[in-house]
């Protein structure tokens, strides 16, 4: 009998501690799955629309959207960018929030050029970067930074290559790439990506990633 009511004793303790768990994490994000960390961003200087120095350190601290594109697409950049616009509306007040966007087209996209875009667009350049730079440069962080490329690619000559893709990395504020890479065209992972973003708006920054 006495051990009957001792296995009862426990279930019943078991049971609270089971319920104060749940009363305090649920609806929080510590009960969720960390997203994966698929790369980190590698050290790199280009230049914004302003014409002012853009690092890796710029982006310590902010969660960041990275894309690539180029002012005179026809095709799948102005959708993207459009599409992006709309992560950018829901997230522009938050501090820590940034949108990194590189042109696949040094040659034509100069500084000058991406300050037009970027007044075209009318966003906020402290919420929303337009970068240039050389164009091995700017190739090597797509494909070995963000992942939106085969690095592979860079054994070809740079003069022959072009990039063009409607993929969008995300970064956390420790310079971690998370999630998965996101295709901007779908609604779905538009979605995603937001969900993902409200989670690492929340996360802290490390002490080494400073």
């Amino acid at each position: 009998m006495k051990k009957k009511k001792v296995f009862q004793y426990i279930i019943f303790f078991g049971a609270i501690v089971i319920l104060f768990f749940i009363a305090t994490f649920a609806g929080t994000d510590n009960l969720k799955t960390k997203s994966p960390v698929l790369s980190y961003v590698r050290p790199f200087t280009f230049t914004t629309q302003d014409g002012k120095p853009f690092t890796q350190k710029d982006m310590l601290g902010k969660v960041c959207v990275v894309n690539f594109f180029f002012t005179t697409c026809k095709g799948i950049c102005p959708r993207m960018n459009g599409n992006i616009k709309t992560i950018y509306d829901q997230f522009k007040d938050q501090p820590d929030f940034l949108i990194v966007s590189h042109t696949c087209d040094p040659e034509t996209d100069s500084a000058s050029v991406l300050k037009k875009y970027a007044d075209k667009m009318q966003v906020d350049t402290h919420k929303w970067v337009f970068l240039t730079g050389r164009k091995d440069s700017l190739y090597l962080q797509a494909r070995n930074s963000y992942l939106l490329d085969d690095p592979k690619n860079n054994l070809k000559d740079i003069h022959d290559q072009f990039l063009h893709t409607q993929f969008i990395a995300l970064v956390d504020k420790n310079g971690k790439v998370r999630g998965h890479i996101y295709d901007a065209l779908k609604q779905d992972e538009l979605k995603s990506l937001s969900d993902e973003i409200t989670v690492l708006l929340k996360a802290p920054v490390e002490q080494d990633a400073q």
